[in-house]
Parts: C-alpha cells; structure tokens; sequence
C-alpha cells in the first residue's frame, strides 16, 4: 500500500500515577530523519524507540515527543549522608578549639549545611517503564501509520488521474505526427510548383526530402518509452511500500522523453501538448516527493 510521509499520532498510556504522552508528526524526507524530546531520565530509551519506529515508517523527517507525569506521593525520598555530617562536626570542634569559641551546634543548624540532608529521586522499574512507554509509542506510530496510508491513497489516486491525461496526450502527438508528415508533403508540392512552375521534380527527391524531415521530426521511440514508463508507474503503485524513490526514477525518465518530444516538436499542437505532458509530469513528481 501506498504511504506518504505526512503524518500524525497521539496516544495516552496511563498506570496507576503514571501517564506517558506520545504524539508524533511526519514531513517528506529523503532519509528516515528521527528527532526525539522526551524527559532526559529516559535518554536510554532512545535505541529502542528508534528501533520501534522503523517498523512503521521507512523514510520521513519524524518529530516524536514523549511527556510523563507521575501523581505518585513516593517519587522523591529524603536522604541522610552521615559521613557529611561527621565531618562538619569534626570541623566544628576544630574551630572550636582553635579560635576558643562556644560549640552551639544544634541538630537544626547541622541539618542545614548542605548535602547533609537531600532529596533523592526513588529509582523506577526500568522494565515497567518501557513496557508502559512502549503501548503509549505503539498506539501513537500505529495512527501515524494510518493518516500516512489515508493520505498516501489520495496520492495514489492523484497520480492515477495525471497518468490518464499523460496517456491522452501522448495518444494525440501520437496521432498528429503522421498528419505533420502528410501536411509537409502537401506544402512542399505546392512549394515547388510556384517556384518551378510547370517544371516537373523527380519524384525519388520529393521523397528523400519528406523522409528526411520525418526522420528529424519522428517520436516514435518517445512515444513508446512514455507508454512504457506509464505503465511501469501503475504497476509500481500497486506494490506494498517503499515506491517513492522507484517511482521518482521513473517519472524523471518520463521528462526526459517529454523534453526530446519538445525539441522535435515542429507543429504548435505538438509542441503544446508535449508543454501540458511536462506540466502533468512535475505535477506527479510533486506528489511523488510525499510518498515513502
């Protein structure tokens, strides 16, 4: 199925006190690009989210941001260093004997001296977490994966509809080459006449000289190619995923045998219709540029 790589998920996760928010957003890009904030005490997650999500998208500039709350009364706990506080005492007694002054050291103003007392953030559950973490990241990429498979299948019936038109154009040049040939011929003999008069021409020149210009102005091989590759990019948007760079070639191909057809072109119907096939084909690779 077709996938663009413009997309959304957001998904909520919640135990117990604790929540995990996760919401995501997808842009075009050549490369799997993943940018990920989230609260640094779970920086070591980022392998395994990484690693998460190439099973949802393969290409795209991801922006993927994760919040937690935790409403739990036992978050943080108070830690005693008691070395510390020995210490401080130590010194304490030291002044006290070296400058001769009162030891009025009190529990509360030893409490106060810093790294005495502090606060401790309670180690979690490391296996929880990422198990709760992981169905907030896996309801978050599977939306994401579906508004890219809803979007991509409007690209896929966009590029269906251009394709169409690209094929009536072609059937016109295809139609009118011929005809150019036919109205040369007759200008040519009309030509002459007025210059020559009655004076006959031989014929096997009159010939050489219509097949040379047919030759110079033919797109047969064009033609073919251009049917070719509209055919190849309708067989490639019914392949799974992973089309964009495929179907990228193959529309640069199709310009190229668009910009020969132009070149050639030596009718004004030709050459605005071979105008139109350029502009349906930027228009596709312009679409193109979204899919995975």
């Amino acid at each position: 199925m077709i996938k663009s790589m413009t997309g959304f998920g957001r998904c909520e996760s919640q135990q117990g006190e604790r929540k995990f928010t996760v919401e995501l957003k997808g842009v075009n890009h050549r490369y799997l690009d993943v940018n990920i904030r989230m609260p640094k005490k779970f920086n070591f997650y980022e392998t395994a989210i990484r690693g998460l999500l190439k099973q949802y998208a393969s290409r795209g500039k991801v922006d993927i941001f994760i919040t937690y709350e935790d409403a739990s009364q036992n978050q943080v706990s108070l830690k005693y260093n008691e070395t510390l506080a020995k210490e401080y005492m130590d010194y304490f007694r030291q002044m006290q004997e070296k400058f001769g002054i009162e030891h009025d050291i009190r529990v509360s103003t030893l409490a106060r001296c810093p790294e005495v007392l502090s606060m401790e953030e309670q180690t979690e559950d490391e296996e929880e977490l990422w198990k709760e973490l992981k169905t907030a990241l896996e309801g978050a990429f599977t939306q994401f994966a579906q508004t890219r498979e809803a979007e991509g299948a409007n690209l896929k019936k966009d590029i269906l509809e251009k394709l169409s038109i690209m094929e009536e154009l072609v059937a016109y040049i295809e139609v009118r080459s011929p005809e150019i040939v036919a109205q040369y011929r007759t200008k040519l003999e009309e030509k002459v006449k007025e210059l020559l008069g009655d004076t006959q021409i031989e014929e096997s020149r009159m010939a050489t000289e219509i097949v040379l210009y047919a030759d110079k102005i033919c797109t047969d091989e064009e033609i073919v190619r251009l049917k070719s590759h509209i055919s190849h990019m309708r067989d490639t948007l019914e392949e799974k995923e992973g089309v964009g760079r495929k179907l990228d070639f193959i529309a640069q191909e199709m310009n190229r045998e668009a910009n020969t057809i132009l070149s050639k072109a030596n009718d004004l119907e030709v050459s605005n219709h071979a105008i139109d096939l350029k502009t349906e084909i930027e228009k596709i690779r312009e679409q193109i540029q979204n899919i995975e």
